[in-house]
């Protein structure tokens, strides 16, 4: 595997409230996170960076994340502990209101592949020379879409294209959307919306498939791309690139 993340402020925010890593067990198992933090005061960085480390400290922990069943469980359960942690933090801190943050992760092994995602961070694969979108933004025009009131070239210039309609921290229970994909798909990249507002599916998909640059070059290059067309938002990626033998 050829593993690489990077994360930028961008050109117009003040600081980052991103935070994103990629970690391998000792069974040569990878974690992939992303989270784009939300809320006053910087405590969005607070809420990403909790998401990140408690998610990364019990990965490292683990001998094998198992099936993938047991990996599904096993992220639901984190998922469930950082969600109270991140509620508790606000409760116990003043100006921590409307803390919170998305997440997208990834776990990859030789057997299986699967994705869980809260927010409108992005999970994709790359099968066959073609880039696919794997997870499903939980944002207010996404519901309007599903729902038919709107349509996907209306949502892309929306208003409320950023309104969340889930986040951890947001509520009591909140629940990850697990996609189980097809053990074939030989990249994996996942990135928060910084990246994906600024650039088309169509733009990533041509910077990932440069075959002259390496995969730091090239997540390097997706982040100048969005600081060119204005840096709007902070801007993270991770991304993973199998070999041969790299999966069973």
């Amino acid at each position: 595997m050829k593993t690489f993340y990077l994360t930028d402020t961008g050109r117009v925010r003040t600081h980052n409230e991103d935070s994103v890593t990629i970690l391998k067990n000792i069974s040569g198992e990878y974690l992939m996170i992303v989270a784009d933090g939300m809320g006053g005061h910087r405590k969005g960085e607070v809420a990403s960076s909790i998401v990140v480390t408690h998610l990364g400290k019990r990965f490292t922990e683990l001998a094998s994340v198992g099936t993938k069943i047991d990996a599904v469980n096993w992220l639901n359960d984190n998922i469930n502990e950082i969600n109270k942690e991140i509620l508790e933090y606000g409760e116990q801190n003043e100006n921590s209101k409307g803390l919170g943050t998305t997440v997208v992760t990834a776990i990859v092994t030789k057997e299986f592949l699967i994705f869980g995602n809260i927010g409108d961070s992005s999970g994709y694969v790359i099968k066959n020379n073609k880039m696919h979108k794997v997870t499903k933004d939980h944002t207010l025009v996404n519901l309007l879409v599903d729902a038919g009131n709107l349509t996907l070239e209306e949502a892309k210039s929306h208003p409320k294209k950023n309104v969340l309609m889930k986040a951890l921290g947001a509520a009591e229970k909140c629940e990850l959307d697990i996609f189980d994909v097809d053990n074939d798909s030989n990249e994996v990249l996942l990135c928060s919306d910084g990246l994906t507002s600024m650039l088309s599916l169509e733009q990533i998909e041509k910077v990932l498939l440069e075959p002259d640059l390496t995969i730091e070059e090239k997540v390097v290059k997706l982040i100048k791309k969005c600081n060119a067309r204005g840096g709007t938002d902070n801007i993270s990626v991770a991304y993973l690139v199998r070999e041969s033998g790299d999966i069973a």
